[in-house]
């Protein structure tokens, strides 16, 4: 389980006003709010080294870096999570049905999952994942 760093336990729980201060305004709005960042702006978009994704906000593992793939959507492009690290939840703002990932930990909004577009990937799935929603932890 993930804490801050006054030891507070990070999860669905975790109050709003906790967030409102461990995290950057940006990382509140996205995470916490459901905002996207701009296309092509987040600094994993076409970043590809051995490692983990993780939670920006509480932590958890996300995604390896084995399943991160160039969609050339704008954004970090994954075809499959962790076990257990992501939730789906169908989402029809702006007048269309799309499905939500979350963190299955505290929640945090990462972005969406869009399944049959024709990328020769195991799954035919793309998490399309917000820079700022995750926290890149290089291999060891």
């Amino acid at each position: 389980m993930a804490t801050s760093k006054d030891g507070v336990k990070l999860d669905k729980s975790t109050p709003e006003s906790v967030w409102k201060q461990i995290l950057s305004a940006e990382e509140y709005h996205i995470l916490r709010q459901k905002g996207t960042e701009r296309a092509g702006t987040g600094i994993y978009n076409k970043f590809y080294e051995d490692g983990v994704y993780k939670c920006a906000g509480c932590g958890t593992p996300l995604y390896k870096s084995e399943t991160k793939f160039n969609s050339g959507c704008g954004w970090p492009a994954f075809y499959d999570e962790i076990p257990g690290a992501v939730e789906r939840h169908v989402d029809n703002t702006y007048g269309m049905r799309r499905v939500e990932i979350t963190c299955a930990n505290c929640g945090g909004h990462l972005g969406h999952v869009f399944e049959g577009e024709g990328f020769p990937t195991p799954t035919n799935q793309r998490h399309c994942v917000n820079s700022v929603s995750v926290k890149f932890e290089p291999k060891q």
